[in-house]
Formats: structure tokens, sequence, C-alpha cells
């Protein structure tokens, strides 16, 4: 089969999306498939074995550094389909090029889903802008609704989008590597350098460093704990653009900035609790890494946390905006070793059961389905209505 992926963003960008497109195309690569990514190119490229780029230009996105968005495309896209046409286009982001994308399949008859990976319609309030929200969410409910499939990572996201009217979702969960997170990734070494005695609790913090992750909220658990045990250390591993402010208002934190591979993996398992606050993830791919690792998990009762997180039993989850909550959660768990280790042994039993390869197999079982379907099943619409 040959399956066209759209995505306005690609390792080296480090992002819940990216790696989890990076992952689908070259878990589908690995089945046998022949796979094309499209997407802005960047001002360095290396080749990716398996895997067929067509790149696009591109620019940076708004308040955003370091991330970019792909120009549309509709004349690339119309040519390179036209002469090979794919068996099946999956579109990761909505986009100006996630647009173009979908018009072109939809022009072309090709059959076209689309993935639900970013609450862009929650962003708008942290940039100043919740008056847009109403616009944002109608701008996806269009989008989505084009295409023959929506895929989305739990059950919670489904019932949400049916109840806004995209009526066409289907289930595609998400994996962790547990080979790679494993709690025997363990350094002392490397918690020598955060000044992290044996019986000292490490918190750990991954992900973009920006606005909408509520990282305020972490750094008052953190100050919490700290407060009862003074030789507590809270580690932030990513980048962002809240980075110096948090830096500047916080000098003794660990600002590790971007980790990946096997060095990610070695943070992750030499921390004793991991505090994730945001309330804007459609799942949250560190949620599972984190709980892969042994560590016991502090998290909204959203995404990931919500679908593979037991209360009490494989971490602590917290009903939404209940600030309060978090905090009183993350103060347990830094201040009980027991307690953590607990919550951190069940949370790695938890996710040994969430093997990439299963992932991959339904990823591939939905776009054959669609490939094979979607001339019968759904008409076919002029592009733009």
């Amino acid at each position: 089969m040959r399956v066209s992926i759209v995505s306005e963003t690609w390792p080296p960008e480090i992002n819940g999306v990216a790696l989890t497109v990076r992952d689908l195309a070259h878990g589908l690569a690995a089945r046998g498939h022949a796979v094309q990514v499209v997407r802005p190119r960047r001002a360095q490229e290396a080749n990716e074995a398996g895997l067929v780029h067509l790149t696009v230009p591109g620019f940076a996105l708004p308040h955003y550094p370091g991330l970019r968005l792909g120009w549309p495309a509709h004349g690339r896209l119309h040519h390179d389909w036209t002469a090979t046409p794919p068996d099946a286009v999956y579109i990761a982001t909505e986009g100006p090029l996630g647009w173009s994308a979908l018009n072109t399949a939809r022009r072309l008859q090709l059959p076209v889903c689309t993935g639900f990976h970013t609450r862009f319609d929650d962003y708008a309030a942290h940039y100043g802008i919740g008056w847009s929200t109403p616009l944002v969410r109608a701008w996806l409910r269009r989008f989505h609704k084009r295409a023959a499939a929506t895929l989305v990572p739990t059950r919670e996201l489904a019932d949400e989008l049916c109840a806004r009217g995209i009526d066409n979702v289907r289930l595609l969960r998400r994996g962790v590597d547990t080979t790679l997170f494993h709690p025997r990734r363990r350094d002392e070494r490397l918690r020598a350098k955060w000044a992290a005695h044996a019986d000292a609790p490490v918190a750990i913090c991954v992900g973009r460093l920006a606005v909408e992750k509520n990282l305020d909220l972490a750094v008052r658990a953190f100050r919490a704990v700290q407060a009862r045990t003074p030789e507590a250390r809270f580690v932030l591993v990513g980048d962002g653009p809240e980075r110096a402010r948090l830096a500047a208002d916080n000098p003794d934190f660990i600002f590790a900035g971007t980790r990946t591979g096997e060095d990610l993996a070695r943070h992750y398992a030499s921390a004793d609790l991991f505090l994730f606050p945001s309330l804007t993830e459609t799942f949250g791919n560190v949620t599972l890494e984190a709980m892969a690792s042994g560590l016991a998990v502090v998290a909204f009762d959203l995404g990931a946390a919500r679908e593979h997180l037991a209360d009490g039993i494989s971490g602590l989850r917290v009903r939404v905006d209940d600030a309060r909550g978090f905090l009183g959660a993350a103060f347990a768990l830094g201040t009980d070793p027991t307690l953590r280790a607990m919550l951190g042994h069940n949370a790695r039993r938890r996710v040994e059961a969430l093997a990439p390869d299963a992932v991959i197999a339904e990823f591939e079982s939905l776009l054959t389905h669609l490939a094979e379907h979607t001339h019968a099943d759904r008409p076919i619409v002029a592009a733009g209505i």
C-alpha cells in the first residue's frame, strides 16, 4: 500500500504530534508499505531510510518560536498525487498545508483521513485571543468533517468530538516503547549532578515549556513539597518560550533542555515523581513514558491519564481544574516514598501491554479499510463545499 502522511511538524521538532507521526510513518514503512511524508522543509535536511519526503516552503508560527507551518501546496500535491496516487492519505495537522492536502485529496477522489492531535481551540485563551475560540472550533469541525475518518487517541476525545458534530471519529490508541523507557535506566551519576542524594525526591516535568502547559501549577506543587523536604529537586526537560521566565523566577530548578532517546529515558528513570499539570492535551505521550519509567504520576483527569492511569493504584488523577487537588496529590507523593514506589511499580505494569507494534497494526488496518471502502461508502463532494 502507498500511503501519504501530511504533517506540518516533524523531528527534529520535539512535540507529541511530530514524534507520534514519525513513529506511525516508520512503523508503516517497517511493515513493507511505501510511505511518503509531506511536510515543511528545513534548513538542513537528512535522509531517512524507508521514507520519501516531499517538502514544501514553510513559515514560523507566530508567538511559538521553533515551530513552523507549511504553505499551501495545491499544485505540488496535485501533480505528485496525479502521477503516483496514494492508496490512502493521512493528514495530521490542520494548518495551511493540511488544508491544501485535504482539498487536493478530495478533488482527486483519494481516500483521506485526519488526526486530531492538538486542541488549538483551548490554546487561544492562553495567547490572549480567547475571543477566537468559537471560530477555531468551527474551523476544526469543518476540517475534520470533510475527511472520511478522524483518528483520536482516547474514548474521551471521541465522545467530545462527536458531541461537536464530528461524527466520523475512529479510535487509534497510542503505545509506548517500554524497552526504551524503563526503570533500569535510573542513573545515580545523573542524580548526583542534580545534587539529589539517595532519599531526596526528584520531581520531573517533560514537555514544551509554554504557557498552555500550565507549568506555574507544577512550580507551586513542587514548592509545597520542598517546604516539607528542602533537599527535593525539580527537573524540567524541554524547551520553549517560557524557559527564560521560569529560569529567572526559579534559579534552583534544573533546566535540562531538550532530551531524546536513551538520554531522555535516563532522565525519566532517574526521577521519582512526574508532574503533569497541562489541561490542553489531546493525549499526553509523556504520561505513558513516565509510567513506563516507573514514576508515580500526578495528572488531571484527561487524555492518557484518564485512559490509562488508575487513581490511587498506578498514579494520582485529579479532577479537571482542581488546582488545590493537584497540589495535594503532588504533596502526598512528594513526601511519601512508600506511596511513590508502589504507584510507580503499578504504573510500569499497567503500560507493559501498550506495545507500539499493536498501534501500527491498527493504523495499517484503518488505512486499508479506508482505501478499500471509501469510494463505495462515502460520496465524493467537490472540494470547498
